[in-house]
């Protein structure tokens, strides 16, 4: 079953998450560093739902999003640190 991605934000901070019917199953969030730099500071996948790809779906997304938005990333939580590091594509995003 493809997951719907969610974005809120506000002047300094935002999330990207995936909404179920038991809540939230997996969210990643940011806080704006400066004018075109989000740091992603924390990537999380509620237990039971681990493994399936979720956190890489929503980092896809905020990759997106940064590209979209003409914004750099710093990868400060280790998840996304490890994700940058294996690819090149989001290594050009990198703040």
């Amino acid at each position: 079953m493809e997951q719907k991605i969610k974005h809120r934000e506000n002047e300094t901070n935002g999330v990207f998450y995936m909404p179920s019917d038991k809540g939230v199953l997996a969210e990643l969030s940011y806080f704006k560093k400066g004018q075109n730099i989000i740091v992603i500071d924390h990537t999380e996948t509620k237990k039971g739902h681990e493994g399936q790809g979720f956190a890489s779906k929503l980092l896809e997304k905020a990759v997106r999003f940064a590209q979209e938005n003409q914004l750099k990333i710093d990868p400060l939580c280790p998840f996304a640190e490890v994700k940058f590091e294996q690819n090149e594509e989001y290594q050009k995003l990198k703040a």
